[in-house]
């Protein structure tokens, strides 16, 4: 096995670049072991429809970026006080949904340091009940990722407002999120200890306590990949919104001018259909809005945009363009 360094980086999209680029371009028939921490960041599983797994306000007011990952599963919170740890290894029948074999040297560990770690449902690491690991694998061609993050000590009033999306009439055919019960290991330690001397106690374990551990080192070629792979998947909206199952949502809420009820169907992040219906006074047909509409992202921004010029009053009647955007979204 190989351990790979990230050089300290703690972009998300780059470090999910990293280990894609290792899973896809690295020889088979060696194991890589990548450990990386990340900002605030919501990492969404490969699946999932980012929409129904966010809380979009508390998300942009605090900064936190939000990430598709490659793996199935949930979503997870990630920040500096969370450790990420990847398994990099050839697709075999024996590897292959085999969470009991990626994470045990990682509960050895945890247990040697005092943490009454097992694995626990599908595939979490538990303590005392409670949920201190989640873990995904990612299956492709010749190889296969085994992935798992650690609660050292992270925010986790963050992780319960970040995750915690308002209620809503919202059908899809994306994975919806189990939400457990987290804790974070600090909490069963006699002493508090950081990321960084957890990932060398891994180090060590995994290695089994050797003074030289095998390295592969980043090669600026490696770098350039990693760079283009980031820019390409994991900084743009189509993957980390657009790439969302389709969905269908219905909105309704009652206005000077009456009820209004909106039923919205999303394909690919963008409007593929949008009907207006309810017992509200109008002077024009709805349509025009539903026409301007459909095509367009949904999101905030690019709905605000899709309504410029609009005569809302004549369809609306004392509605804004604010209060429609915050309607439909």
């Amino acid at each position: 096995m190989l351990f790979i360094d990230n050089e300290g980086t703690t972009n998300p999209r780059l470090n999910l670049a990293i280990e894609e680029h290792l899973l896809r371009n690295l020889e088979a028939g060696e194991d890589i072991l990548l450990f990386y921490v990340n900002e605030p960041s919501i990492i969404i599983g490969r699946y999932q429809n980012t929409i129904e797994e966010v809380n979009q306000d508390y998300v942009q007011a605090h900064g936190i970026h939000v990430v598709r990952r490659v793996s199935g599963g949930g979503a997870v919170y990630h920040d500096l006080g969370n450790l990420n740890f990847s398994f990099i290894t050839d697709r075999k029948p024996e590897n292959i949904h085999n969470f009991k074999k990626f994470t045990a040297p990682v509960i050895a560990v945890l247990r040697s340091l005092g943490v009454p770690a097992e694995l626990g449902g599908r595939s979490d690491i538990l303590a005392g009940g409670r949920k201190i690991s989640g873990n995904a694998q990612y299956i492709t061609g010749k190889r296969m990722i085994s992935h798992g993050t650690l609660l050292v000590h992270s925010d986790l009033e963050r992780v319960v407002e970040a995750l915690k999306v308002k209620p809503g009439k919202i059908q899809s055919k994306g994975i919806k999120s189990v939400r457990s019960q987290v804790a974070n290991i600090a909490e069963f330690l006699a002493e508090p200890i950081g990321v960084e001397v957890l990932r060398q106690r891994l180090l060590q374990g995994i290695f089994g306590g050797g003074s030289e551990i095998p390295r592969y080192r980043l090669t600026e070629a490696d770098w350039a990949a990693i760079h283009r792979l980031a820019a390409e998947r994991y900084m743009t909206w189509e993957w980390n919104w657009g790439g969302s199952p389709e969905f269908a949502l219905e909105r309704t809420r009652r206005f000077a001018t009456g009820e209004i009820m909106a039923r919205i169907a999303v394909q690919r992040g963008r409007i593929h259909s949008i009907r207006f219906m309810g017992d509200f006074f109008s002077q024009n047909d709805p349509g025009e809005l539903e026409a301007r509409l459909t095509g367009a992202r949904y999101d905030p921004e690019e709905l605000s945009a899709a309504l410029a010029g609009v005569d809302l009053e004549s369809t609306f009647p004392g509605l804004t363009r604010q209060n429609l955007v915050d309607f439909l979204y």
